[in-house]
């Protein structure tokens, strides 16, 4: 639009006015522009499809419009999208009102807690109010204004209603003032009452521009900085934590010459793995709960925590136990928030800027941290221990990794499905048969704690975890999002069987948009990583393994084997069968040749997967009990209650 319409009056309805906004959406980030919104993601319902779908069919610009099959799975391909971008593009997700918007809630959550933009535009019930209750409409006899998207408020950073045309201005305004912060980004939510779709208005030519939102690096304050250079400099064995905030920064290469520089050596977070190169000689791998051993014994006697743009979780943390009673931490964060927690130091600022002037202040006071040989000793341990893993193999003398478990399982697992792969040896397989190039995928479950343990790579961005909500059914949908967004590099989901049963449908995606993607469904017949939880703890095998009813009506019976390589086919999908490690390595070679999707269906004995590696995770424990296990299990989690910090 040029400066002449600016101040023309556009007569349109607000569905029309808020594709032509949302097609004129940029940001700039180190001064390179890039269009904010290519398409949206739509399910049409009757709240939408005669709205924002006529406003798309008559006129889109230069968006792109896609076909959801699941309002969350839609969702997810957004996430990831965003996400794999950099949180510099996104994929607005419009869904009827009712049941469609309420599918949406569990993503909006999802965004919002890894702080990924993720832009909702649920239809609302009718703001004149005269069909009520109109058609999927959630009435409370206490008040008329509430609806199903009032659901949202807690889960979005930004939540907006449009009850009149004019409302639409100041609502999108919001909407991209957040969805383009760095420091508070998240779900955005508007609503859109399905009557004021249709309704026209008079929009001024200035709503319509082009606008360019900068993505800045602000620098912490000097004061801020002085305390943290301060800090780091009286460390004799400081540790870094690499956070999601040196993705989004691109600061991992700066992470690496600082660490370099220094002396430090790092960990890294879920979110935070992938920012820097897994080959570099002081990277120590995932740190915590689902961390390495040399990063865990490393954490345990720092003197200085330098946790770089990370939220600080209770796995990166052990539950406020990973860490030596005296230890201090410092922070680096965007957000004062988080840069706030454990008593730090704290520098509120872009993760690069701040590590350059943090930097200098540092090179100024001529610091160097006093290791020896403890990190190769520590790395040196862990390598041992991945070649254990790698070569982990069914045998004779068989034992699994996880103790705790109904004797039953394994061999009935065996003779079921013929599986005899382990799952630290299939991932193992996996890493060395794809590309160096490739992206993957993973979510919930066991898979994420292997995989942030074992998975090496040096492609900035190759690993892709949503694990800040541990949402299920995230990998496949999340899969096709990192595809659309590099679609050049295979992209592989590691899924296990609970979660793939739990939502897979935007395999129909993939499939209309002709987007290949490679599906790992590890199948252990069950949710094992609840199983070891439980069991674990002195609970029994309840509700976690698939299994029939048994005759006293206990969910006891025989295990329940499940095809997901018929499952695969019936979508159209290449698929496979992978019982041993050379069905497994044949598969995958056969199917990076593909143009279609892939789905290789593994079957992985139960109790496989990676355990320990002493850290602890504060969960909740019934105090009383009469088994002799509970109370075990009890004593142990309380023992450790006492030691962890308290805050």
């Amino acid at each position: 639009m040029n400066n002449m319409e600016n101040g023309k009056l556009f007569r349109m309805t607000t569905a029309q006015a808020l594709v032509r906004f949302l097609d004129n959406q940029y940001v700039s980030f180190d001064g390179v522009e890039t269009k904010f919104v290519e398409a949206m993601f739509t399910i049409f319902g009757h709240g939408i499809a005669l709205g924002l779908g006529q406003a798309l069919d008559e006129d889109r610009g230069g968006l792109k419009v896609m076909q959801g099959r699941n309002e969350q799975g839609m969702c997810h391909v957004a996430i990831a999208y965003a996400k794999q971008h950099r949180r510099r593009k996104i994929i607005p997700c419009a869904s009827s009102v009712g049941p469609g918007a309420a599918n949406m809630v569990a993503a909006a959550a999802t965004a919002t807690v890894n702080n990924i933009p993720l832009l909702l535009l649920p239809a609302d019930s009718f703001a004149s109010r005269q069909p009520d209750p109109v058609l999927q409409q959630l009435e409370r006899s206490e008040s008329l204004a509430l609806t199903t998207n009032d659901a949202f408020k807690p889960v979005c950073k930004y939540w907006d209603r449009v009850q009149r045309p004019e409302q639409l201005m100041s609502a999108l305004v919001n909407a991209l003032r957040v969805l383009t912060d760095p420091a508070d980004t998240g779900a955005v939510c508007i609503a859109l009452c399905q009557d004021v779709e249709g309704e026209s208005h008079d929009f001024p030519g200035y709503f319509f521009q082009k606008r360019v939102h900068r993505v800045t690096r602000p620098l912490a304050d000097a004061e801020e900085l002085e305390d943290a250079a301060r800090a780091i400099a009286g460390a004799k064995h400081p540790l870094v934590i690499v956070g999601g905030g040196v993705n989004y920064s691109e600061a991992g290469e700066t992470m690496e010459d600082f660490c370099a520089e220094f002396g430090i050596p790092f960990g890294e977070t879920q979110a935070g793995k992938s920012a820097c190169r897994s080959s570099h000689p002081l990277c120590l791998g995932g740190i915590g709960v689902t961390g390495t051993s040399a990063a865990n014994a490393i954490a345990r006697k720092a003197d200085v925590v330098i946790a770089v743009g990370t939220r600080l979780g209770d796995f990166a943390t052990a539950s406020k136990s990973q860490f030596a009673e005296g230890a201090r931490f410092v922070t680096l964060n965007n957000n004062r928030y988080h840069a706030g927690k454990m008593d730090a130091v704290k520098a509120v600022g872009d993760a690069r800027a701040t590590l350059l002037a943090l930097s200098e202040k540092l090179r100024g006071k001529k610091y160097h941290a006093a290791y020896t040989d403890q990190i190769t000793r520590a790395k040196a341990a862990w390598d041992k221990e991945m070649e254990r893993l790698a070569n982990y193999a069914y045998g004779d003398d068989f034992e699994p990794i996880v103790k705790n478990r109904d004797p039953r399982s394994i061999p009935e697992f065996v003779r079921l499905t013929g599986g005899r792969l382990t799952q630290t040896a299939a991932i193992a397989a996996i890493r060395e048969a794809i590309g160096k190039d490739d992206n993957i995928v993973t979510a919930g479950g066991s898979l994420p704690s292997c995989l942030q343990r074992m998975w090496t790579t040096d492609k900035r961005g190759g690993y892709h975890a949503e694990y800040g909500y541990s949402c299920m059914g995230y990998e496949v949908a999340g899969a096709l999002g990192v595809k659309l967004a590099q679609p050049e590099a295979e992209s592989y989901a590691f899924v296990g069987d609970a979660s793939f049963q739990m939502l897979h449908s935007e395999i129909m995606t993939a499939v209309q948009e002709r987007m290949k993607i490679n599906i790992l469904v590890f199948d252990n017949i069950g949710f094992g990583c609840i199983n070891n939880l439980q069991m674990n703890h002195g609970v029994g095998s309840l509700a976690t393994e698939f299994r029939y009813r048994d005759k006293n009506g206990e969910i006891k019976g025989d295990l329940i084997p499940v095809d997901y390589a018929q499952v695969g086919q019936g979508y159209g999908l290449k698929t496979y069968s992978a019982r041993t490690l050379d069905e497994l390595k044949a598969a995958l070679a056969d199917a990076r040749k593909q143009t279609v999707s892939t789905l290789i269906d593994l079957k992985v004995l139960p109790k496989t997967m990676t355990d320990g590696y002493d850290t602890w995770w504060n969960v909740g424990v019934a105090t009383a009990s009469a088994k002799p296990e509970v109370i075990e299990a009890r004593d142990r989690v309380l023992a450790m209650r006492a030691k962890a910090r308290k805050y």
